[in-house]
Order: C-alpha cells, then sequence, then structure tokens
C-alpha cells in the first residue's frame, strides 16, 4: 500500500497519468494518461468489455459526448444534478460544503444530508475555508448543476452540454436498440467512453475529475417474467453494508454470498445481486484488494432520483472509502420519461401466449361541438379525453368529464364524446421495460489497481518499489534486455523482441544500465516478465565439462519473487501467452 504521494510521483516518473497542460499551469480535474497509463487503462476497458459484454450476450455502442438540452430536460438532469456548493466570504474560493463536513468530522456521506442540516454542521463544528482559514458559519449554501454547458452550431439557438453520464446515450437510442435485439427481452447495452462534470474542487488526483471514463451496462428486462441467471454467482462472497447497519450505532459491514443477501432480503432486487457478483469477481482480476473493498447501500437521502434501489462497490484508498461504482435499479424512470418528452415510443410489444379478448373503453369526440366551444385548444382536448378513456373509464359514469390541458380544465358533456365500451381481441401488450444499471468508473478502477498493487521491499540489500499488477492488466507483459549490447546479444535481443511483438505480446526492450536498474525500471511499471539474452544463449557459455551450457535458452524473470528460470526461445513466445493468460504459472516451468 502507497500513500496519496508516493504512488502519484510514481505515476508521473513512469508515465502512468499526470495533470494536464502542465505547460500552462496545469488544468484543475483534468490528467492525461501517459504510455503506461493509457496501456493499462486500456488493458482495464478490455477485461470490462470481455466481462459485461462478450460474456453476457450484450451489445456494444458509442454515442456522442455532446447532446441536446431536452434530452437533460426529460432525463432530470437539468433540475436534479447539483452538489452542494459554499464559497469563502473572504478568498472567494468555492468548496463542496459536505466534503467539507466530512473531512472535519466523523459524519459519512454528507452527500445525504439536507442543505440546512449541513449549514447547522458547518457553523456546530466551527469549519473553516480548507484554502483561507477563514470560518465558513452562516455562509449560504447553494445548489451548483455540475453539467458543462456549450451550443450546437453558430449562436445560443440550440443548448447542448456535455453528457454527465454515458447513459443518456443509450437510452435515447432505445427504439432503434430495441430493433436490433429483435424486441426480445432482456437486452443488454454497453458502452465505454468519456463523461464530464463540473466538479466544484477535484481533488484527489484521479478519485474527482472533471473529465473521466464510465463503463455502463444498460439492461432492459421485464420486470414480470426476466430472472438473472443467480446461480452462476450465488456462492461468491463479497463484504456487504446495508443502509440499516450504517445507521444502526454499532453497525459494520459483514460478510456474505450473493445467494444469501438475496434470500435475506438485504439486496432487493436480484438482478442488483446478480450484478454485484460479477462485479467483484471483475474487480478482483484487474488488482482490487479484496480485504479493502465492500458493497454498501445507498441512503435513502443519496440515492439518485432515478433509482429504486442503489449499491455502491467502495475500495479503501488513501485512509478513505471511495466510490468505484453503483448499481442501480432504475424501473421504467428513463424510457418513460423519454417517452413523454419525445416523438418516439419508448416500448417493446410483449406478445401473450394465446390471443385474449378484452374490453376497452373508446371516445370518438364530436369535433363539430369542441371546435366552436375550444377553439385552438379542441385538438388537445380530444387527445385529453382519449388519454382519460385509457388511463379511468369510470370518469365518463356523470353527464360531463373533465379534462386538463395546460394547466386549465375543460368541462365536455359526456354525450359529446360518444364514449362506449367494446371488446377487442388482443395478441399482446406494448410494455415499457425496466433498467438494471451497473456504472463503473474505468478511471477510479485504475487508480485503486495502482495503489492496492503497489510494494515495497528489498532486494539484495537494496530498497524496490515495484506494482503487482495482474497479469492480464499490467501495461506491459514482458521486458527484454541483453545483459550487454554487444557481442551479438544486441541483435539476438531485438529479433526476440520482433517475435514476442507478432505473437501479441506486449513487450519493450532495454539496454540502458546495469541489468539490475533495467529490472527496477520495470518492475515500478508493473512488467510481470523480464527476458534476459546472455552469454548461454548464444551457446558461449561452457559448463564443467566444457560444453555449451544451455544454448537458445534465455532467463526468464518473475516480477513479484525475482526468481529466474531458463527456458528455451522456440518456446518463449508460447511460454509468456499461456502465463500473461494465466493458463501456466511460473512455478510450472
Amino acid at each position: 500500500m502507497s500513500d496519496g504521494g508516493d504512488l502519484v510521483e510514481l505515476a508521473k516518473r513512469r508515465g502512468f497519468f499526470l495533470q494536464s497542460a502542465g505547460a500552462y499551469g496545469g488544468v484543475s480535474g483534468f490528467y492525461t494518461f501517459g504510455p503506461s497509463g493509457a496501456a493499462l487503462k486500456q488493458n482495464i476497458e478490455d477485461t470490462w468489455r470481455n466481462r459485461f459484454a462478450i460474456q453476457e450476450g450484450n451489445m456494444e455502442v458509442d454515442a456522442p459526448t455532446v447532446m441536446p438540452e431536452p434530452v437533460f430536460e426529460a432525463s432530470g438532469h437539468l433540475d436534479g444534478f447539483d452538489d452542494m456548493l459554499v464559497e469563502c466570504p473572504e478568498c472567494g474560493e468555492s468548496h463542496r460544503a459536505d466534503h467539507i463536513v466530512e473531512d472535519n468530522t466523523d459524519i459519512e456521506e454528507a452527500e445525504s444530508i439536507p442543505v440546512a442540516e449541513v449549514e447547522e454542521l458547518i457553523a456546530e463544528y466551527e469549519l473553516v475555508c480548507p484554502t483561507c482559514g477563514t470560518g465558513l458559519a452562516g455562509q449560504a449554501i447553494e445548489d451548483f448543476n455540475l453539467m458543462f454547458e456549450t451550443n450546437i452550431g453558430p449562436g445560443s439557438a440550440d443548448p447542448g452540454y456535455l453528457r454527465p453520464e454515458t447513459a443518456q446515450g443509450i437510452f435515447i437510442e432505445f427504439p432503434q436498440l430495441a430493433e436490433y435485439a429483435r424486441n426480445q427481452l432482456p437486452f443488454g447495452v454497453t458502452q465505454i467512453g468519456r463523461a464530464y462534470r463540473n466538479e466544484i474542487s477535484p481533488r484527489k488526483s484521479l478519485l474527482r475529475v472533471r473529465e473521466f471514463t464510465q463503463a455502463e451496462l444498460e439492461l432492459f428486462v421485464d420486470p414480470e417474467e426476466d430472472e438473472p441467471a443467480l446461480e452462476a454467482v450465488a456462492d461468491v462472497t463479497a463484504p456487504f453494508y446495508p443502509a440499516a447497519d450504517q445507521e444502526a450505532a454499532d453497525g459494520q459491514p459483514y460478510e456474505a454470498t450473493i445467494r444469501e443477501v438475496v434470500d435475506d432480503g438485504v439486496v432487493g432486487k436480484p438482478w442488483i445481486a446478480y450484478y454485484l457478483g460479477v462485479a467483484k469477481q471483475w474487480y478482483e482480476s484487474i488488482g482490487v484488494d479484496m480485504d479493502r473493498f465492500r458493497f454498501r447501500q445507498h441512503l435513502s437521502g443519496e440515492r439518485a432520483h432515478y433509482a429504486a434501489d442503489c449499491w455502491d462497490a467502495e475500495a479503501e484508498v488513501d485512509g478513505d472509502w471511495i466510490e468505484l461504482g453503483g448499481f442501480a435499479y432504475r424501473s421504467d424512470y428513463d424510457l418513460s420519461k423519454h417517452d413523454s418528452y419525445s416523438d418516439e415510443e419508448f416500448t417493446v410489444f410483449k406478445q401473450y401466449d394465446e390471443p385474449v379478448t378484452v374490453e376497452r373503453a373508446t371516445v370518438d369526440p364530436d369535433m363539430s361541438y369542441l371546435g366552436p366551444e375550444f377553439g385552438g385548444s379542441a385538438g388537445a382536448v380530444a387527445d385529453a379525453l382519449e388519454a382519460l378513456a385509457e388511463r379511468d373509464p369510470d370518469a365518463f359514469d356523470e353527464s360531463e368529464v373533465v379534462v386538463e390541458v395546460d394547466g386549465e380544465s375543460h368541462a365536455v358533456p359526456v354525450e359529446k364524446t360518444n364514449f362506449g365500451v367494446e371488446e377487442v381481441i388482443e395478441s399482446g401488450e406494448h410494455i415499457t421495460p425496466h433498467v438494471v444499471e451497473p456504472s463503473l468508473g474505468i478511471d477510479r478502477a485504475l487508480y485503486t489497481a495502482l495503489d492496492h498493487s503497489y510494494r515495497e521491499d528489498e532486494v539484495d540489500g537494496e530498497e524496490r518499489t515495484y506494482l503487482a499488477l495482474p497479469q492480464e492488466v499490467a501495461p506491459t507483459t514482458v521486458g527484454v534486455f541483453p545483459l550487454m549490447d554487444r557481442d551479438g546479444m544486441g541483435e539476438y535481443a531485438r529479433d526476440l523482441v520482433e517475435k514476442l511483438r507478432a505473437a501479441g505480446l506486449a513487450v519493450t526492450y532495454d539496454d540502458s544500465g546495469a541489468i539490475g536498474r533495467r529490472y527496477r525500471r520495470q518492475d515500478e511499471v508493473g512488467t510481470p516478465f523480464c527476458v534476459t539474452v546472455d552469454y548461454a544463449t548464444l551457446g558461449e557459455a561452457r559448463d564443467d565439462e566444457g560444453e555449451p551450457a544451455a544454448p537458445d535458452t534465455v532467463t526468464v524473470r518473475e516480477r513479484d519473487t525475482t526468481a529466474q528460470k531458463r527456458v528455451p526461445v522456440a518456446d518463449l513466445p508460447e511460454t509468456l501467452t499461456a502465463l500473461r493468460d494465466g493458463e501456466r504459472t511460473f512455478d510450472d516451468l
């Protein structure tokens, strides 16, 4: 485990990540991934894609990062995507009020506390501005919308926003995506892409930024029929921290299996429980320490506006528990909203096993009456009457019926509506699917994997720092070195690099400095294996009997133990590929 400073320093020195635009003073909340970081990030994304898209049989899309304002009016982001902002009266710096409370008291999850109570806590604890130390008691807390606003095209007539989540890019294309899925539920759509949030006070390196990468799955299900294949993850064990235990004086996370939390009603939605099991296995595979990991249920005050239930995957980093991903049951909120705001239908047709005969209320409004009576509103009144007949046929039992159009009530004689009930044969119905959403942050997963894999030890009397990253996600699989770049060893090693790259391995070549220094450089970027070409490889070393010692073999060194074994060059591509993919272990060699 590192402290934050050590990890950030290593990340910059070894090309994992650095603050963007450093030549211009840097931009808070934006980071550039260097060569090592970009490779690690790509590998993490690939493992997520393999587990959540390919293995689950889900589709993948790539939607724009800018979308028009009506999308976010429908989704609720314009009205409900806010953080608590408090401004220092002395230096003018803005801060997140809930973070100030969390950082200076024993209170956790202050985001779920009402604004008025946060103001009271700031006064009670005499909390001050983190920048200049001025007291913040009495300062008003305001809601600050986190979306970046822009304009689409010239002028300001067509406002848009950088997406704060990738999900809406999936939801707004649902009618077409449902066709691709042949209108068969359940079906899932995944996306990995950038999202943007104008954070009040970015901090803690990659853990709170203004631009980040999300990996999201939107699974569309029939809430009455579709169930997950829970047995596949039923025995997966993880620490769970339900809301009731968080609110109890002595509540603590506890270990349980996925089957147990479903049977006990701790996780009320089996689909959520299923993806908690899948995610636990995935996080472990990329290097997250399971002794510093838990699933925490959202308290009622912090639950998103769309979520019927939500759990977070959390990890302990630098002494704090941070959110790695959210698992929400969004019910039919999103599709219903876009259905009502747009000109499309966000439903699927559910075929009955056998046709059924049903009674259906109908109206055929007398427009020769509605026109003179309601003028330009006549069409809207007719539509309202049709909607009311479908929703509440009993409303037509009296002599007149009242409908509301644009906030104004209109009374219509029932005889002018031509209300009636008829029998129809239906072969199915249109339903609005519910949505199950695992949403994971790639940047936070990457930072956590680095933090949890950070190690310090001593080798040959010298202190060593290394990253114990799983070989599947390590930026480089193998480093290839000539013992010295002379006597043909350099040429041999460079040819070997080309052969290993042709086999699909991520390879780096290094002939600079002592061999021990080269090992240390690769240890610090998490390279799991190093290959050294030496005199024995060339057949120039001799054994005790004067015969060539181990010709056409190379030394393979394992990162974590620093153990070394000789492997035939002819077998090297296959051997290293098997080691990378977990099909063999170093001890097997």
